[in-house]
C-alpha cells in the first residue's frame, strides 16, 4: 500500500481488474499477461528441487511491498524456474483469481478463504505465515474519554467489513458482553473510515496497517490492539491444479524454502528492508521502521497444523454468527499438508 501524506489514507496497491483476471483464466492467456520475476538458473544458496524446474513458470499473486520484493532485497529471487508475478489489493481478489486458474499461488489473511469456501472457490491452503497483530487495533480520535470496549455502547464504530477488522470488533464486543447490535457499526473501506475518523464522524475506528501510526501522529489513542483476539496467521494458498503437476509442487517448495531465508534476512536488516519497503509502498521510512520494530513477532513461514485450521474455523463461525456468511463452513477441506514435511525440517 501507498501513502501520499500523513493526512491522507494509505492508497490500495495497484491491482488486476477481477473480471480481466477471469477473462485471461478463461482465454487460458493469463500467464502471458504476468510481468516476470526470476531466471533460468540460480547462482544462490537454496533448497535442490529434486526434479528439473527449467521452463517451469509459478504463476505468484503478491502485494504492493509483499514477500516478492523481500525475496528480491535478500538475494533469494533468482530462481531455477520463471516467477509470473501479479500484484493485487486484497486476498478476496487473490482467491478468485486462484478459483479461476489465473493463479499458482497466494498469500491472504485467514478471512478470504473463509468467503471463499462459501463460495465454492477451489482453493489449497498449504503453509502459514506467523505474523505481526499490533497494527490491527481500534482507535478512539483525540481527547476521546472512551476508556474500554465496553464504553462502546452506543457509540459509530467503523470497521472495513469481511476483513480481520469486522472479526476482531465482534470478539471484542463479545468478550464484554456485547454485539454489534449494541453499537452503531459502521462499515467503511479503510479510505472512507480514515475520512470519517479525521471529520469527527466517528467514536472509534477498527483499522489496520499504515493508517494506525498515521492516525496516532494526528493525535488518535489506541483503545486496543488485537493481541489475544487475532491469530496474526495469514495463509498461502495454491491452485489444487497446480498442486497436481509434480514440477510446480517442487518449485511452490523451493519457493517457500527461499522465503523462509529472505524473512531470516528481513529480520537482521529491519533499517534495509524499511528503506527498501517504503520506497516500494510510498510511505515515509521511519513509519515503516516503527512498524517493524515494534510488531509482535517477527515474520515466518510454518507447516500446516490442527490449530491453524481451529483458528481459521473459528473465523468461519464468527462470520456465520454475524450472520455476514450464508450457512456454516467447514473449513478443514481446505488445507492441505504436503510442504509440512519440508517447512518442518527448514525449522529445524
Amino acid at each position: 500500500m501507498s501513502h501520499g501524506s500523513a493526512k491522507t489514507p494509505p492508497a490500495r496497491p495497484a491491482s488486476l481488474d477481477r473480471r480481466h483476471v477471469l477473462g485471461l483464466a478463461a482465454s487460458g492467456l493469463a500467464a502471458s499477461a504476468l510481468a516476470g520475476l526470476g531466471t533460468a538458473a540460480d547462482a544462490q544458496a537454496t533448497a535442490t528441487p529434486a526434479v528439473d524446474l527449467t521452463g517451469v513458470t509459478l504463476r505468484l499473486a503478491d502485494y504492493k511491498g509483499g514477500d516478492s520484493l523481500v525475496l528480491k532485497a535478500a538475494g533469494r529471487d533468482r530462481t531455477p524456474y520463471r516467477i509470473a508475478l501479479a500484484e493485487f489489493a486484497s486476498g478476496n481478489l487473490i482467491v478468485e483469481a486462484i478459483n479461476a486458474g489465473a493463479i499458482d499461488l497466494g498469500s491472504m489473511s485467514e478471512t478470504p478463504p473463509v468467503f471463499g469456501a462459501a463460495a465454492g472457490a477451489r482453493i489449497s491452503v498449504v503453509a502459514v505465515i506467523k505474523d505481526d497483530v499490533n497494527w490491527q487495533v481500534v482507535l478512539v480520535p483525540k481527547g476521546s474519554s472512551i476508556q474500554s470496549v465496553a464504553e462502546l455502547k452506543g457509540k459509530r464504530v467503523g470497521y472495513v467489513r469481511a476483513t480481520t477488522t469486522h472479526y476482531y470488533l465482534a470478539k471484542m464486543l463479545a468478550k464484554v458482553g456485547l454485539s454489534f447490535s449494541d453499537i452503531t457499526p459502521v462499515a467503511l473501506t479503510p479510505a472512507e473510515g480514515q475520512s470519517a475518523f479525521v471529520q469527527g464522524s466517528l467514536d472509534a475506528w477498527a483499522i489496520y496497517g499504515y493508517n494506525v501510526p498515521f492516525a496516532i501522529n494526528d493525535g488518535a489513542r489506541v483503545l486496543i490492539t488485537s493481541s489475544g483476539y487475532l491469530s496474526g496467521n495469514s495463509l498461502y494458498a495454491a491452485n489444487p491444479a497446480t498442486l497436481q503437476d509434480a514440477r510446480h509442487t517442487a518449485a511452490i517448495a523451493d519457493l517457500f524454502h527461499r522465503l523462509r531465508q529472505a524473512y531470516v534476512w528481513r529480520e537482521a536488516n529491519l533499517e534495509r528492508w524499511a528503506e527498501i519497503r517504503s520506497r516500494a509502498i510510498g510511505v515515509p521510512t521511519a513509519v515503516d521502521y516503527e512498524i517493524l520494530t515494534k510488531a509482535s513477532r517477527r515474520r515466518d513461514l510454518f507447516p500446516v497444523t490442527d490449530a491453524d485450521i481451529a483458528s481459521a474455523q473459528n473465523v468461519a463461525d464468527v462470520f456465520r454468527d454475524l450472520k455476514v456468511l450464508p450457512r456454516p463452513i467447514d473449513v478443514a477441506p481446505l488445507f492441505d499438508r504436503r510442504f509440512n514435511d519440508g517447512l518442518a525440517r527448514a525449522l529445524s
